[in-house]
């Protein structure tokens, strides 16, 4: 690891000397983009970052919502992009490791995990998905063994993540608000390392992740363990019980440099350790490669001498190691030792706090023409795009991937991957709402529009739970920042966040910035992921059985948008057009407006609009049910269109209400009296999804058909290629 010309003049000046080997390679591992986040970082203070439920200490690697009745629950995002690109199950594992210690520094259990994972074409490259099918079982075989359940997520297929892999992993913490972790430190405490030992792997693996991906450094990926993991979960929360815990944060990137400066730096405190007294895998191995290896399985743990006793019990019982690497000093260094012979000593804050850049930025050229559209072949058979696109990767049931998870393991798990959102039980009678979005066609033609629809689309689907949205998580996932066309999307999807946040009061409580994702054939798609927690105080909306008679009800207007829609790019193998916006006032009467409908228990079921638009929403009503639906084109609420733009358009904030006949009446009239754009629009029954404009029938699918294509094209296509 190596830090750039400025930056190396930049540290002698700061600490007045040259460095030594291995100060060099702390503060290379602690200013790298990947632990220092200096392109982006005086940019996220834009976006509003508390609230009511909101909950901020020093040194906290999650966020902290009180969800009330003396519990809290912690959430965070993480991302393993570089390592699952180069050893995928490896990759995908210890990014789920990473994003579980994350929300048990605050002293939580983690009681769910999320993914979200994005490949490239699958049905035309071989290597893609191979990397598809090793990430997902790293994700199971590590959450599995943790019993911790993948509730929720989504997966995504684009020619722009070809010999590359987005794989970003939240976490989900529940616990009392008065065990919360209240970080601090006392002169003379001492430094612990607990859990696995320190090895070579990982080694460099903040600035493998800090650069384009033009090698495969197979030593940067590290190596996982979920049995050690699960032993490490039980004995933190066992000492955070016995009140034994000062302080603690997870070893991620960086390894004990980042962990050592980013403490010392949160506590205003100094702390010199021993780099002889860290239990390695290796006999051999020179201070600078104790200090920046990434093992995972770490913890660092400060404590009082007294209390160490006790927690050096609990680490026997659960047969895990338990070092005293250092002690906490008053004089904001910090020092690294082996034995007498100091190898490094340097400012805690200078270590922890790298130069800020102010990165130009430039509107991309390709905006210019994007949003015009190229006539297209008229399309005969609209009931064969539909089984086009239902058997498509990015449409196509994922039930492959969550059928892989255990997710219903810890007994919380009330609604089930494969909804809207899922939910969870909390033990105050509440109910958590989750669900993570991401939408690179979006955003590629539009980066404002889309992040703002990826934040609108989470939250669309905790509110079809029944939830009201409380806070967010954000995963900003670009190219190269240094080039400022890339840079400028990556500010205006911010922007676009900070406002849509703004406008309905909802906290961002965590999150990451991911960037130089590229390989040397270019730079992915401007990919933000956004995750939405919503609350339900009293009971969630679980989805009723549809029976024939049902009514369905659309809310929201459909509009001439179909930029970077499923039909534009996967039937016409278009990329352009004009994006889907979301219009604030009518979103947040729409959203308010369904979670009374639900609050006055008028609704079976309700379902989103988003990829595939209205027919892919209301066919997947139908194969979930198993039951048919007639319904009227023409009495689509918006812009009159033509039939194919009715059908596949993505706008945003509509939502499909199912509901019986008896309630209609009692719907219609709360609707019109709130002023909500919606229309009747069709009736279950029978065994054929129909779409009708007038007398003319445009869509004729059988729904067992549907379905077995729908179920079944993603699993068929990963078994036999």
């Amino acid at each position: 690891m190596s830090l750039e010309e400025q930056e190396l003049s930049e540290l002698k000046s700061k600490i007045g000397r040259d460095p030594t080997s291995t100060e060099l390679q702390i503060v290379a591992a602690e200013w790298s983009e990947h632990c220092s986040y200096k392109s982006s970082k005086k940019h996220l203070k834009m976006l509003p970052m508390k609230g009511p439920l909101v909950i901020n200490e020093k040194g906290y690697d999650s966020g902290v919502l009180d969800v009330g009745n003396g519990y809290v629950i912690t959430a965070h995002i993480e991302s393993h992009n570089h390592p699952s690109a180069v050893e995928p199950y490896g990759g995908a594992a210890t990014g789920v490791g990473g994003v579980i210690r994350d929300i048990l520094s605050a002293g939580t259990r983690p009681i769910a995990i999320f993914d979200g994972l994005r490949f490239g074409n699958i049905e035309k490259d071989i290597h893609a998905r191979w990397l598809f099918k090793n990430a997902v079982t790293g994700i199971a075989d590590y959450g599995n063994c943790l019993g911790i359940p993948t509730i929720g997520g989504e997966v995504e297929f684009d020619e722009c993540y070809q010999n590359y892999a987005l794989v970003d992993v939240a976490a989900i913490g529940f616990g009392k608000k008065e065990n919360l972790i209240k970080n601090h430190a006392t002169k003379d405490d001492l430094v612990i390392l607990l859990g696995g030992s320190t090895g070579r792997d990982g080694i460099g693996g903040s600035q493998f992740a800090s650069d384009s991906l033009e090698s495969e450094d197979r030593s940067a990926v590290q190596i996982p363990d979920p049995f050690i993991e699960k032993l490490i979960i039980e004995a933190v929360l066992e000492a955070r019980n016995q009140k034994l815990i000062h302080a603690m944060k997870d070893l991620g990137g960086g390894g004990l440099s980042c962990a050592i400066s980013e403490t010392a730096d949160a506590l205003e405190i100094g702390i010199e350790m021993d780099v002889a007294k860290v239990h390695t895998r290796e006999s051999d191995m020179r201070p600078d490669e104790i200090m920046v290896s990434e093992s995972q399985e770490r913890m660092l743990i400060i404590t009082s001498k007294p209390k160490f006793e006790q927690l050096k019990d609990i680490c026997k019982k659960f047969h895990i190691s338990c070092s005293v690497i250092g002690h906490v000093t008053f004089d904001n260094q910090m020092h690294v030792k082996k034995g007498n012979k100091t190898f490094a000593n340097l400012p805690t804050d200078v270590v922890a706090n790298a130069t800020l850049l102010d990165l130009p930025s430039s509107k991309p050229s390709y905006l210019k023409t994007i949003e015009a559209e190229k006539k297209f072949k008229p399309i005969l058979d609209y009931s064969k795009v539909m089984m086009k696109l239902l058997a498509s990767p990015n449409i196509a049931s994922k039930l492959w991937v969550y059928g892989q998870f255990d997710h219903e393991v810890g007994i919380r798990t009330v609604v089930k991957p494969g909804r809207d959102a899922s939910v969870l039980r909390l033990d105050n009678g509440k109910y958590l709402s989750a669900k993570i979005d991401g939408n690179p066609k979006h955003c590629y033609i539009n980066p404002r529009e889309g992040a703002i629809g990826c934040f609108e689309e989470a939250c669309r689907n905790v509110v079809c739970t029944g939830a009201t949205p409380i806070g967010m998580l954000d995963h900003l996932q670009f190219g190269n920042p240094k080039d400022p066309e890339i840079f400028w999307t990556f500010l205006e999807s911010l922007k676009g966040l900070t406002d849509f946040a703004k406008y309905f009061d909802i906290p961002c409580v965590g999150g990451k910035v991911s960037l130089y994702n590229e390989t040397p054939a270019g730079s992915i798609k401007p990919t933000p992921v956004i995750g939405v927690l919503g609350l339900i105080d009293k009971k969630p909306s679980i989805p009723q059985k549809i029976s024939s008679s049902d009514c369905l009800v659309i809310v929201g207007d459909t509009k001439n948008e179909l930029g970077g829609s499923e039909f534009f790019e996967y039937i016409h193998n278009f990329v352009g057009g004009k994006c889907p916006s979301v219009v604030f006032e009518d979103s947040k009467k729409n959203m308010t407006a369904v979670l009374d409908a639900i609050k006055n228990n008028l609704v079976k079921d309700v379902h989103d609009c988003s990829k595939g638009g209205l027919a892919i929403a209301i066919s997947e009503i139908c194969m979930i049910n198993q039951i048919g639906c007639n319904v009227s084109l023409d009495k689509i609420p918006g812009e009159k269109m033509d039939v194919d733009r009715i059908l596949f358009s993505e706008s945003h904030s509509r939502y499909l209400l199912s509901l019986e006949k008896k309630n209609l009446k009692k719907l219609e009239t709360f609707l019109k009296e709130n002023h909500i754009s919606f229309k009747e629009i069709g009736q279950f029954g029978g065994d054929v999804i129909q779409f009708t404009n007038g007398a003319k029938t445009v869509v004729d699918l059988r729904v067992d058909k549907a379905q077995k294509t729908w179920l079944n094209s993603l699993r068929d296509l990963m078994l036999n290629g």
